[in-house]
């Protein structure tokens, strides 16, 4: 590849927390500029992401659909959930999140893409997976609450879900960058290629 993003950090010269809740916060950072003078930089903290784009034999994916109140929609997703557990398999999260949101199992685990979702104002990272081999999950199911209390969950083909992205009917940003992900690389070298479920996440490191 000729280009790829690279780590780096500028000096912070101070830094407060002027908001924490349960699962994210607020942070204020005074950063100091490449001429030398400082300008201070708010952003929400966040532990981090899991998604997970189901493919069933048929060529369709998983999704759920569920209302999301601070952009007033009910939005196709795919399953996802956050990180919440200090030093988890970002794979063991994304593996329960399949689970408890459809009741699925996958056979074929593999890294589909990472992504950060909006850098200029949050450090959520997110890692999406690519399942294949699913099959429906025996026993008892996970007791939901709040939003996913009346969750809807279909199967979709795979070229349905890219055309609701190109013409914007589709708009949540694992599901977009997970089906073009995906598309991409039935068009390129297959899924085989892509990284194994175990790689490295330097945004999120984890223990093996």
């Amino acid at each position: 590849m000729g280009i790829k993003d690279t780590a780096e950090e500028w000096q912070v010269t101070a830094t407060r927390t002027p908001f924490q809740g349960a699962k994210t916060g607020v942070r204020t950072d005074t950063v100091v500029m490449p001429d030398g003078t400082t300008a201070t930089r708010d952003y929400q903290t966040h532990p981090g992401s899991v998604a997970v784009l189901a493919l069933d034999d048929e060529g369709r994916v998983l999704v759920v659909n569920q209302y999301r109140h601070p952009v007033r929609q009910r939005l196709w997703e795919i399953p996802a959930g956050l990180l919440d557990v200090p030093g988890e398999h970002p794979l063991r999260a994304a593996q329960r999140e399949l689970y408890e949101e459809a009741h699925v199992e996958a056979e074929d685990w593999r890294v589909l893409t990472d992504v950060y979702t909006s850098p200029g104002g949050c450090d959520e990272a997110v890692r999406v997976f690519l399942a294949r081999g699913i099959s429906a999950v025996e026993g008892e199911r996970f007791a939901v609450e709040h939003e996913e209390l009346d969750m809807q969950v279909d199967r979709v083909p795979l070229a349905d879900l890219v055309r609701g992205v190109l013409v914007g009917e589709l708009h949540n940003t694992c599901l977009v960058v997970g089906v073009l992900a995906l598309s991409a690389a039935l068009a390129g070298d297959g899924p085989e290629a892509l990284r194994p479920a175990d790689a490295p996440w330097p945004a999120r490191p984890y223990e093996a």
